[in-house]
């Protein structure tokens, strides 16, 4: 009979002892070696001991069997028989060492494992030789802690993980469990109450609304080391960038991730973009978030396939020269039940300080940026996603609502840090960390900041106390210029400084310019929308704005229907409007954004010095006119593109205007072209000044000119 407590057996029995392998399995004693096992109703319980002996266990208590075995049992496994005179042989989970190295376990607690994926989550594995899972999870306020799935019917009282101690990390490592199995961690929270939860390190979830986490492992082999290799040694500052903004789930509804990699390279390689920049793809419970709420930050939402779909997604997309953007959210998560919220029954994740650890505006949760190991989940996930999806770029959302206490609060709502700011100290050493640690990690990539306010040095290198990123989302320049474009241009002449005031800022940062997807939803309507007039002006005035974009200093971003004119405002709920390009004006447009990213690829000036003002000058002389805005860019090698923008409804004829070199400037782009729809307006393909490089040209209405010349022509 054993000697242990029989508050212990029971513990062990119903599940909720913190450590049952010090109960369970094999222990050495003062009178030998005792085999324990947690078999209830069985009827007769034997171990198969590594020698190839047996040993008949008897019934402790609760279920419990022991047996005495005359040394080291081995590599034993366990035969039970219950009523149905059915034999179950099983190999026992309580015999196998820990699943977790001490290493991992000191990294963790210094929260600075950037590998966390490898360690925490769900893992197939061998272990002295049988085949099963290590479940290993972060839950330092539980009292106990089970796993169950479909493998135990889902009762984890005989599967009961061990506390590895002050790391707060439970683990144990279940043999048979394979691939496709679904989980959750099952926990007593220190209230008693038990509570049930995905796993945060999930790889993969069940189809939303399913919340169960599910066991998966990839084989992918991939095809872009020539890809990667050239990412590798080269700056995304110094080269063309020109990003497609795509929501899966309603550029072409129905595609998964591999139906999607034929489509998206077809279109988006003709239309000539650079890179592809998806939405939100970690999964989350409620579509209609468009994945801005996340559950599992590190499974791939398996709405479009698994993981290793997605891997094909991107791998092609390489293949294909075309780059791949993913929004990452470590602003905030949801409050669901099943996920990330007060995981072990407490704020774990969130920051218990309500005052900075909730966003009541928006109904989520704010991570606590300053422990530890929620920031090395953060950091570690950015790199997950550089690492195991090879993804060129995240695009991180609403920074500005970590970078500040009292974002969206009102007085007495917020704390002022330590020195009686508003800046949230802990949030910003976060974002240097990421920042530093992919750059370091994963050169020519590019961290992007979703960042709408001046808070300084948001791509200042973090070495001189900058954020770190490598671009910022230039929400002045979109504000202003929307607010422009959407004028009648009778009454434009009184406003050219929104779109010239950027010309102030725009080398203060290393910029994109958005027209994303927040510009066409909630009543905002779509980008043709904005635009005044008749439909032929409304057409001229996209082509225009569009022009003057790609030609502005920065990369540019366009969300995904805006480069055929979408009429309509983009919903979640259905696909574009494809049959739109069955609408010769339409088509047109559709062609012109492929012309503006074919020229704006050849023509370095456009891109190769976007952050350098000097490479930038204003062009206006002798005959300044309001409605008119000219700028030129310059290139390494001397090369220079002129871009000359008239935002008024009648054609200029016999403009007179200085260029930067004198010569002939040929024309490169006519937004008003008829084959793209316009008045065919221009100058005959070129343009030659006075020896001081004046010039007198006309101007379409509504209309863009972009004029290159070559260094020594």
């Amino acid at each position: 009979m054993s000697t242990l407590p029989a508050e212990i057996l029971d513990a062990v029995a119903y599940g909720t002892h913190h450590d049952p392998h010090s109960v369970l399995g094999a222990h050495e004693t003062a009178e030998g070696w005792v085999i324990r096992v947690r078999r209830p109703l069985a009827k007769e319980v034997v171990a198969e001991l590594g020698d190839g002996t047996t040993a008949v266990l008897s019934h402790v208590r609760g279920g419990i069997w022991e047996a005495s075995v005359p040394g080291h049992p081995g590599a034993y496994r366990v035969s039970s028989t219950y009523d149905d005179g059915v034999g179950h042989v099983a190999d026992d989970p309580y015999r196998f060492p820990p699943s977790v190295g001490e290493l991992d376990l000191h990294l963790i607690a210094e929260g600075r494992h950037e590998e966390l994926w490898r360690v925490l989550g769900a893992h197939v594995r061998e272990i002295d030789g049988i085949s099963g899972t290590a479940f290993t999870v972060w839950a330092p306020n539980a009292r106990a802690l089970r796993v169950i799935g479909d493998f135990n019917g889902w009762d984890g009282q005989g599967s009961a993980m061990r506390s590895m101690g002050s790391s707060g990390i439970w683990e144990l490592f279940v043999p048979g469990v394979g691939v496709g199995a679904r989980y959750k961690f099952e926990i007593l929270a220190r209230s008693g109450a038990w509570v049930q939860k995905a796993d945060p390190m999930a790889r993969l979830a069940e189809v939303p609304p399913a919340t169960a986490s599910v066991v998966t492992d990839s084989t992918y082999t991939w095809s872009d080391d020539s890809w990667i290799t050239e990412r590798s040694n080269s700056a995304p500052i110094d080269r063309p960038m020109s990003i497609y903004e795509l929501h899966l789930g309603s550029w072409k509804q129905g595609l998964s991730y591999r139906d999607a990699a034929d489509e998206i390279i077809a279109y988006v390689g003709a239309q000539g973009f650079t890179h592809v920049e998806f939405l939100p793809l970690a999964e989350h419970p409620f579509g209609g978030s468009w994945g801005y709420q996340v559950s599992g930050y590190y499974a791939p939402t398996s709405r479009f396939g698994d993981p290793d779909d997605l891997r094909y997604l991107i791998d092609r997309l390489h293949q294909a020269g075309i780059g791949v953007i993913m929004d990452w959210v470590p602003g905030h998560f949801p409050k669901d039940e099943f996920a990330l919220a007060r995981f072990d029954g407490e704020a774990l994740y969130e920051h218990p300080d309500p005052r900075r650890g909730e966003h009541k505006d928006w109904g989520t949760l704010i991570f606590d940026y300053g422990r530890n190991e929620v920031r090395n989940f953060l950091v570690a996930n950015a790199l997950y996603w550089f690492e195991e999806f090879h993804v060129d770029g995240l695009r991180v959302d609403a920074v500005a609502s970590m970078l500040y206490l009292d974002y969206s609060r009102n007085d007495g709502e917020w704390a002022p840090n330590q020195f009686g700011g508003r800046e949230n100290l802990e949030a910003i050493r976060f974002l240097q960390e990421v920042n530093a640690t992919s750059y370091k990690r994963y050169p020519g990539i590019a961290m992007i900041a979703e960042e709408s306010t001046s808070f300084p040095g948001v791509t200042a290198p973090t070495s001189h106390a900058g954020l770190g990123f490598g671009f910022k989302w230039n929400m002045g320049w979109m504000n202003d210029s929307l607010q422009y474009i959407a004028r009648d241009p009778m009454y434009r002449s009184h406003h050219e400084g929104e779109l010239s005031f950027s010309f102030v800022y725009a080398f203060s940062e290393n910029f994109i310019l958005p027209i994303s997807h927040d510009e066409v939803v909630h009543g905002k309507g779509s980008l043709f929308g904005r635009m005044p007039g008749d439909h032929w002006q409304k057409l001229a005035n996209m082509r225009a704005f569009l022009a003057y974009m790609w030609g502005h200093p920065g990369k540019q971003l366009l969300f995904m229907g805006q480069e055929f004119g979408q009429m309509s405002e983009w919903s979640e709920g259905r696909g574009l409007d494809w049959w739109m390009l069955d609408q010769p004006s339409h088509a047109q447009l559709h062609d012109f954004v492929a012309e503006l990213n074919r020229v704006y690829k050849e023509h370095a000036p456009l891109w190769s010095r976007d952050h350098d003002g000097a490479a930038f000058s204003r062009l206006g002389a002798p005959a300044w006119n309001p409605n008119v805005l000219a700028f030129a860019r310059r290139d390494h090698h001397g090369n220079t593109i002129a871009v000359l923008c008239n935002f008024s409804g009648v054609p200029l004829g016999d403009f007179p205007i200085d260029l930067p070199e004198a010569g002939t400037w040929t024309e490169v782009l006519n937004s008003d072209a008829e084959a793209f729809g316009g008045s065919g307006q221009g100058n005959f393909g070129a343009v030659t000044t006075d020896a001081r490089g004046s010039a007198v040209l006309t101007l379409p209405p509504l209309g863009v000119l972009w004029l290159q010349h070559s260094a020594g022509a």
